[in-house]
């Protein structure tokens, strides 16, 4: 197999960051990582309600209602409708898969390109 040239893997790291803009911005926030703590510590396997993430995040409704929309948006979280209820849940089949995409490009470019253990 040929190993690819610096600019070329370069330009694959380059995609990964676009691929990764949404949900970068999405998980960059302390504030929707405080979230993302609360649905990844319930024992809770069919979501949790806005009241319940507000008793937990000590924000405001429409604060934690605000932060949930752009998870949502991100593909980070999921909703789930019952009745008049909205139930969030982390997507584990999520977009997050993209940023361990980008780590893999990034290390292997290290890896190729930065040998030196000194650095």
């Amino acid at each position: 197999m040929l190993r690819m040239n610096k600019q070329n893997q370069l330009n694959i790291i380059k995609e990964d960051f676009i691929n990764c803009q949404k949900i970068l911005l999405a998980i960059g926030d302390e504030t929707r990582q405080s979230i993302l703590l609360v649905l990844m510590g319930t024992d809770c396997q069919t979501g949790l309600r806005v009241g319940e993430i507000t008793e937990q995040t000590h924000l405001s409704r429409p604060a934690v209602s605000h932060h949930l929309k752009v998870l949502r948006d991100a593909g980070v979280i999921l909703m789930r409708k019952e009745g008049t209820k909205n139930f969030y849940y982390i997507n584990i089949r999520t977009e997050l898969g993209l940023l361990k995409t980008l780590m893999l490009d990034i290390d292997k470019f290290m890896q190729n390109f930065y040998r030196n253990d000194e650095i």
